[in-house]
C-alpha cells in the first residue's frame, strides 16, 4: 500500500492553485471537472499528490487545527523572502529544535497549516 493522495476542499481553485505552484512549488499534475459542477486539480512534484476541489460556491472550508501539511524546502531564508514577498504572514516560526531541522508554519488560502522545513545536513 502507498499513499497516494490528500484532499482540501478549497473555496477559490484559481487562487489554491496560486499558492502551491508559486510558493510551495508544486506542479499541476490533472485538472478536470468532476460531477455536480466541481473542479478538481492534482497538484505534486513526486508520487503523493494534494487533490482540491472547489464545488463553485464560495463556502468557507473545514479546515482542523490539529492537521499541517509540511514540504521540505532547499533553504528556510529564501523560503521567509518568498512568502514575506507574497504577504503571505508567518503563523510560528522559524523554529529550530536541534541542529538538523528548521521550520515555519502559513496558512494556505482556505486555512490549512503549512510547515515549510529545511533539513541540515
Amino acid at each position: 500500500m502507498k499513499f497516494c493522495w490528500s484532499t482540501l476542499r478549497v473555496r477559490n481553485l484559481e487562487v489554491s492553485m496560486a499558492f502551491y505552484t508559486e510558493i510551495i512549488g508544486l506542479e499541476v499534475v490533472n485538472r478536470f471537472t468532476g460531477g455536480q459542477g466541481e473542479e478538481i486539480a492534482f497538484l505534486g512534484n513526486s508520487e503523493t499528490k494534494i487533490e482540491l476541489i472547489c464545488d463553485g460556491k464560495q463556502r468557507d472550508t473545514n479546515v482542523g487545527n490539529d492537521i499541517s501539511w509540511g514540504f521540505e524546502v532547499p533553504s528556510l531564508e529564501k523560503a521567509l523572502d518568498l512568502v514575506k514577498e507574497k504577504g503571505i504572514s508567518v503563523v510560528n516560526g522559524p523554529i529550530q529544535p536541534n541542529p538538523h531541522v528548521k521550520f515555519f508554519f502559513i496558512d494556505d488560502p482556505d486555512g490549512m497549516r503549512i510547515q515549510l522545513v529545511e533539513n541540515i545536513a
